[in-house]
Formats: C-alpha cells, sequence, structure tokens
C-alpha cells in the first residue's frame, strides 16, 4: 500500500486569474504525511500573508488526478 504525502503550494499571483505566481514568491512546504498536517501548515501560511490580497494557497495530494 503507498503512503500520501500532501504538500502546501502556492504564493502571490500577478492578477486575480490566479494564473500566474509572482517569480519569487513561489513556495513549497512539504512533504507532509498527513492531511491534517498539511491543513495546519497551510492555515499558517495563510495568516503570515492574509493582508496580501492575491496571495493564494492549496493543499494538494502528490499523485492525485484532478476530477
Amino acid at each position: 500500500m503507498s503512503e500520501n504525502r500532501y504538500w502546501v503550494i502556492g504564493g502571490e499571483y500577478a492578477s486575480t486569474a490566479f494564473d500566474r505566481v509572482v517569480e519569487g514568491t513561489e513556495r513549497i512546504l512539504g512533504p507532509f504525511r498527513c492531511k491534517e498536517e498539511a491543513h495546519r501548515a497551510w492555515e499558517t501560511v495563510a495568516v503570515e500573508t492574509r493582508s496580501i490580497c492575491l496571495a493564494r494557497f492549496t493543499v494538494v495530494q502528490e499523485g492525485a488526478r484532478a476530477a
């Protein structure tokens, strides 16, 4: 059985389309062994960047496919 790994990825984006991260603001945190641990890291970075309206971070599961 394979073990899931989770990552928190994101940064400050160039526009509200959230399709291009501003160079130098990219952040990748992880890997985390469980979703809850990744969520806690996401919450920390979200609070740190809450004053930056174009900052966005998300939790992703390694190897997961979009529906």
